[in-house]
């Protein structure tokens, strides 16, 4: 439903964090009060993403995370598992982040 659309817009901009990390570093030296803020909080989120990936299925976890954050399907991923079990690897990461969530906001 909903919260599974917010997740997964969640994670479709875990590129775009890793980008504007890059630019934080590239621009702020050393990092300014609010730009340090907004470091550490784009960092957290992506950490967040990385550890629901990893407890969801260490193996698949950077096939987890191309799906989630890139939007490559199954069939594209080349992951070294049957679908079924990749798509029950992806549920579990949707509600593992669902909790990691919540306990931030």
């Amino acid at each position: 439903g909903n919260r599974y659309r917010e997740l997964k817009y969640f994670c479709r901009q875990y590129r775009e964090k890793q980008s504007q990390i890059q630019a934080i570093a590239d621009i702020a030296t050393p990092l300014s009060y609010g730009t340090a803020d907004r470091w550490e909080m784009l960092q957290e989120e992506l950490r967040m993403i990385d550890q629901a990936a990893m407890e969801a299925d260490a193996e698949l976890a950077g096939y987890i995370i191309k799906y989630a954050a890139d939007g490559i399907p199954y069939e594209y991923l080349g992951a070294p598992c049957i679908r079924s079990a990749f798509f029950r690897a992806r549920k579990k990461f949707f509600w593992i982040l669902d909790r990691k969530k919540c306990n931030i906001t």
